[in-house]
């Protein structure tokens, strides 16, 4: 008999939602901060391919699932190996909107492709040696290079860089090409502008339809600094009010903050929230060179204090976050019940910057 990618789909969708029933799952840390680690130069990321491209292009860490794909391999093995459930693809930038800075638009789709093959063929290889641990492949939507909602121009407040529709086609050839690649989730993630998120929602729904075929979805906005709003203006119970409507598998905040600024904010994520809920700080607010310097250990005790709380359902590391932090995650969340998914009052919930809940 045929296999189903239908009813795989759905197979996998009961079971992440059944295992984030039983256990907090443990998503991977930063990819940027373990490719910083190899002090990269330009032939590096430029490899044979594009030895002679003819604009700078160190810094497009995406592009190295073409050129140094074993740098790719072994930082997901890493993070895996650290005890992972959730591996995230090297895609952060690969919409044909961010490629534009280094002219590589063209390359998105191939770009999104080869690194979902290469997670999943990470996964695959530690979910043969632990099926009792399955190992799944978040395909990642990044949040672009570009904001729907604010204009770039202080001079000019009407000025949009980027239209609406321009986003979603981006984000449904991206998404598509996860999808081929092997994706189990697809993860739209560091959301500055709630306007890109619904942007890249409806986008994955028109890619489902046209692959006739659909995955979980996850979503993670950023509070940007102690405000506690996003870019754009909303507070966390706003935002989740607006994307509520998708009916993602899980709802989250990452970037931006470490664990101690961002508590307030995953408690009130977790009070509101429908659904499961991730989170996936960074190691503490940048120091003077750029760096973080929240260790492992030093993380671990507030991520376990949310966990222990009742706060988060998967829970991982953004900037400065390694595969010694994931560990110290995992081992400190064994045994820990993840977050009960609370019964929530049925009401209108509107939001503009703020949220409006009305009986």
């Amino acid at each position: 008999m045929p296999n189903n990618p239908l009813n795989n789909d759905q197979n996998k969708h009961d079971e992440l939602s059944a295992a984030l029933k039983e256990r907090i799952l443990i998503l991977d840390g930063a990819m940027g901060t373990m490719i910083q680690a190899h002090q990269l130069e330009e032939q590096d990321y430029r490899g044979e391919r594009f030895k002679d491209w003819h604009v700078l292009i160190r810094g497009n860490n995406d592009l190295l699932s073409l050129t140094q794909p074993k740098i790719i391999t072994d930082i997901h093995r890493s993070f895996l190996a650290a005890g992972a459930d959730i591996i995230e693809t090297n895609t952060f930038n690969s919409t044909t909107i961010s490629m534009e800075d280094y002219d590589m638009a063209n390359l998105s789709r191939e770009i999104n492709l080869e690194s979902a093959k290469l997670a999943r063929l990470l996964c695959d290889e530690f979910s043969a040696k632990t099926p009792e641990k399955p190992r799944y492949v978040a395909g990642v939507l990044g949040p672009t290079s570009k904001t729907c909602s604010l204009s770039p121009d202080v001079n000019d407040p009407g000025y949009r860089n980027v239209t609406f529709d321009r986003l979603v086609t981006a984000y449904v050839e991206s998404t598509l090409a996860l999808m081929e690649g092997g994706a189990d989730i697809i993860l739209i993630e560091t959301i500055f502008d709630t306007l890109n998120a619904k942007a890249a929602s409806f986008a994955v729904e028109e890619a489902f339809e046209q692959a006739g075929r659909t995955l979980p979805v996850m979503i993670s906005g950023t509070i940007t600094d102690a405000s506690g709003r996003t870019l754009s203006g909303q507070t966390t119970e706003a935002f989740y009010n607006s994307i509520r409507h998708i009916k993602p598998l899980s709802i989250g905040l990452n970037c931006a903050l470490g664990p101690d600024l961002l508590r307030q904010y995953v408690q009130e994520l977790s009070r509101v929230c429908e659904t499961f809920t991730s989170v996936h700080p960074n190691a503490g607010l940048p120091n003077e060179f750029g760096g973080y310097d929240l260790e492992a250990k030093e993380m671990a005790t507030e991520i376990i204090d949310w966990g222990k709380s009742g706060f988060i359902n998967i829970v991982g590391g953004c900037c400065g976050t390694t595969p010694a932090h994931i560990r110290a995650f995992a081992k400190g969340l064994e045994g820990v019940k993840p977050r009960q998914l609370p019964e929530i009052e049925v009401r209108m919930r509107l939001s503009g910057l703020q949220a409006c809940n009305l009986n």
